[in-house]
């Protein structure tokens, strides 16, 4: 498999999977999101998969934003 990417290795394939264990592939207002979860029951958005440019330019989807 070849990646054409700016990112390495080590990044797209990281070697500890421990801090991967709470993050979860949910779907939130029909978008597909990548989220930790935390102690509260909330969720943290680390990462959005989404094909619309639009999406990228929502605050509710930026990395870091809470997810109730």
């Amino acid at each position: 498999m070849i990646l054409y990417t700016p990112l390495a290795q080590h990044e797209i394939f990281p070697d500890d999977q421990e801090g991967f264990s709470n993050v979860e592939h949910i779907a939130y207002g029909g978008r597909m999101i990548y989220a930790a979860r935390m102690k509260d029951g909330t969720y943290q958005v680390q990462q959005l998969v989404s094909t619309d440019p639009q999406d990228y330019l929502r605050a509710e989807f930026s990395p870091g934003s809470i997810l109730s």
